[in-house]
């Protein structure tokens, strides 16, 4: 996997993906775009999503909506580096098996979602969840 990025003016930079996407990123702390930490959380709640969603999906779970809920502490000083991330999964569906997606949502963090598991290198990454029945 590769990506490019290159800045553009002022601290704007455009990172281009392997397979062709593009986004813009903002050095000045998100002020006309994610800065790329924020880009790194969002990835964390996007891969460990994928997981959760696919998991309870091959599970014949009857799911609607999943939303990746992401708070993060960070050091004061530079380099100012994650310490800790929480992923709080709100889950949307009919009849869904609390135990299923609490087994869905630990996977995804302890064994599946590769950001999270690169961040938890360093980071002290936790989770946990709700279950909203669909009306």
């Amino acid at each position: 996997m590769q990506a490019k990025v290159r800045w553009t003016s002022d601290m704007t930079f455009l990172g281009q993906s392997d397979s062709g996407h593009t986004v813009v990123m903002d050095g000045n702390g998100g002020k006309t775009a994610p800065s790329p930490m924020e880009m790194v959380l969002m990835a964390a709640g996007g891969c460990s999503s994928v997981d959760v969603v696919d998991a309870l999906t091959s599970a014949g779970q009857a799911i609607r909506g999943c939303e990746a809920q992401l708070s993060s502490t960070r050091r004061d000083e530079a380099p100012r580096y994650f310490t800790s991330v929480n992923i709080h999964f709100v889950v949307t569906g009919t009849g869904l098996d609390k135990t299923r997606v609490e087994k869905a949502v630990s996977d995804s963090l302890e064994k599946y979602c590769s950001v999270c598991l690169m961040l938890g290198k360093g980071v002290e990454m936790t989770h946990s969840y709700e279950l909203v029945e669909a009306v």
